[in-house]
């Protein structure tokens, strides 16, 4: 689903990325891409973006790529949770950028991913990969601090 005029949509709200100004500009066929303009809440005390926005870019490129392979339909691909990720930071990432987030291989619960974050002028920034379990449903808020709760009484702190 590769768009040339302007952002997608993306295929469910999620109110950080929103937040910090991600768009979504290619979702289909195991891949992802999401962009970003700069700005001054994305940096770091050097003046460059800060890692954890070249992060957040690579987790949902790549959580994006994982689902994006799943369906046709982008509203019934079941949801994923990062398992694991790993980042390495190659230069300092300025102006517009660019992640891009590629489904490897994947099996019935989990999906393996790649994703690369470019500069304006196409250079290098970031690299990752990180894994990801398919699920159906998350708790809801409510059931969530159920199990908390449950969880607590019995002197464990994970839900």
């Amino acid at each position: 689903m590769r768009h040339t005029q302007g952002p997608l949509a993306f295929p469910l709200r999620i109110p950080f990325v929103e937040e910090l100004g991600l768009e979504l500009w290619h979702f289909g066929s195991g891949r992802a891409e999401l962009q970003v303009d700069l700005a001054e809440a994305h940096l770091n005390s050097w003046e460059v973006a800060h890692g954890g926005v070249l992060m957040t870019m690579l987790d949902v490129a790549m959580a994006h790529a994982a689902r994006s392979a799943h369906s046709v339909d982008p509203a019934t691909a079941p949801g994923v949770v990062t398992v694991e990720m790993k980042t390495s930071f190659l230069r300092a990432a300025e102006g517009r950028l660019r992640a891009v987030g590629h489904l490897l291989h994947r099996t019935t619960t989990m999906a393996f991913t790649e994703g690369h974050v470019y500069d304006e002028d196409q250079h290098l920034c970031a690299h990752a990969t990180a894994t990801f379990k398919y699920l159906r449903a998350l708790p809801t808020k409510g059931r969530a601090s159920k199990a908390l709760q449950r969880n607590t009484d019995h002197g464990d702190d994970t839900p």
